[in-house]
């Protein structure tokens, strides 16, 4: 088996799948950092800092030979975060705003190496067709949402849900592949 090329600051399955889909191979090590908004941050600010203290984390705490990957998606309806639904009347709520609207994925990767940081941002949006309750309480049954910001899961079920996306889909997903690959071919990192 080969070597790790870099360092996953992740414990994201979703992540791990799109990177494994570019042929990039990694070691895992999660980031304990805090992922709390500050007050008045901007959420694309937000998303930018989230990623690059999970990269300086595990790159602070690594022997700093193998660059380090971060990354942080968040999902953004009229200023409001979508954060992971507490229960079935957040997922809701959630859901029902969303339906028949746009909202904003915002996709961050910050790439590590040699103790110098380089961020990249992918911005998307994503259309849901107008939801009924009864399909919004069948979905929160099959246990999709349970633990996905904004309620759902582009690459699972939820993709029903979707009837426009413009952007990234796997920036949606919560690492933007584009991105990603440009980062690590400027330090030689070899995709596909």
């Amino acid at each position: 088996m080969q070597s790790a090329q870099l360092i996953l600051a992740s414990a994201s399955p979703r992540r791990r799948e799109l990177l494994e889909q570019i042929g990039v191979r990694y070691q895992v090590r999660t980031a304990d950092i805090d992922e709390r908004a500050r007050l008045d941050e901007d959420p694309l600010d937000l998303v930018q800092r989230l990623a690059k203290q999970k990269a300086q984390a595990v790159w602070e705490d690594s022997d700093q030979t193998l660059p380090v990957l971060g990354a942080d998606t968040l999902g953004v309806l009229d200023g409001r975060l979508l954060v992971k639904p507490e229960d079935f009347a957040s997922a809701r709520q959630m859901l029902l705003s969303m339906s028949g609207r746009m909202h904003t994925i915002y996709s961050a990767v910050a790439l590590y190496h040699q103790a110098a940081c380089e961020l990249a941002l992918s911005t998307s949006q994503v259309w849901f067709r107008r939801l009924t309750e009864a399909e919004i309480a069948a979905y929160w049954q099959q246990g999709e949402p349970c633990d996905k910001a904004g309620a759902y899961a582009i690459q699972g079920m939820g993709a029903i849900f979707a009837e426009r996306l413009e952007g990234s889909y796997s920036g949606v997903m919560g690492l933007p592949l584009f991105e990603t690959a440009q980062l690590l071919q400027k330090i030689g990192i070899r995709v596909l």
